[in-house]
């Protein structure tokens, strides 16, 4: 069943705010503490200063950044977020991305019951984001993209912690991104569950192989 929201009710300019808030490095989900199996990959060197941004492409073309801007455009227009919840957890190829996606969806939603007073069951993250958006007077190729950059710039955050890359060269870096974020919200916002899958085995097996790491910064 869909979860009402007070987002349902304000004018565009609010809505832009309330998507900005929850967005925002600020909004206690823990995010910085998630890499999706980067750290694996910077770890090994297969990620590098000089080759963050073609995985960055990849995530978002054929990876999780695809998968989960399908889920958040399906969330923004589901009547039944529980299967889809429960569809979404099922995309998860590794307990570490489960944990992720679910434990940062819990406390978003967690996070969205405080400020509205209404309560707001547990889900992944792109499922109990786009279900608190669903109601916005907002295009929904703008708020998929929105949450494309969000998750971009927690990756490229992680590496600026990990690499030798400087915080400016990682903006630069997301600035680049920025054409391709919103063609895949546009691609995204017309997708349907047939459209959930993605091809980026070299991240799911950084995902799997970041799992038995001895030392790590990052939760996944």
């Amino acid at each position: 069943m869909t979860t009402a929201t007070a987002t349902n009710t304000t004018t565009p300019e609010a809505a832009r705010l309330r998507l900005a808030q929850f967005l925002s490095p600020a909004f206690p989900v823990g995010g910085f503490a998630w890499s999706q199996g980067l750290e694996w990959g910077m770890d090994q060197g297969t990620v590098t200063r000089g080759t963050l941004s073609e995985w960055l492409a990849d995530w978002l073309d054929h990876g999780a950044g695809w998968t989960d801007a399908v889920l958040v455009a399906l969330s923004l227009r589901a009547a039944d977020h529980a299967a889809l919840d429960d569809l979404a957890r099922a995309a998860c190829l590794t307990s570490q991305r489960l944990a992720e996606t679910v434990e940062q969806g819990t406390a978003f939603a967690a996070n969205i019951a405080a400020l509205t007073g209404q309560p707001q069951p547990a889900a992944a993250l792109p499922v109990a984001f786009g279900r608190t958006c669903a109601g916005m007077p907002l295009p929904h190729p703008e708020i998929i993209a929105a949450f494309l950059q969000a998750q971009a710039a927690a990756l490229i955050s992680a590496a600026v912690r990990f690499l030798p890359l400087g915080p400016v060269e990682g903006q630069q870096m997301l600035a680049a991104l920025h054409p391709a974020v919103l063609s895949t919200a546009v691609r995204a916002a017309q997708a349907t569950e047939s459209d959930l899958a993605g091809t980026a085995w070299g991240a799911d097996i950084a995902a799997m192989r970041h799992e038995t790491m001895s030392v790590r910064i990052f939760r996944s």
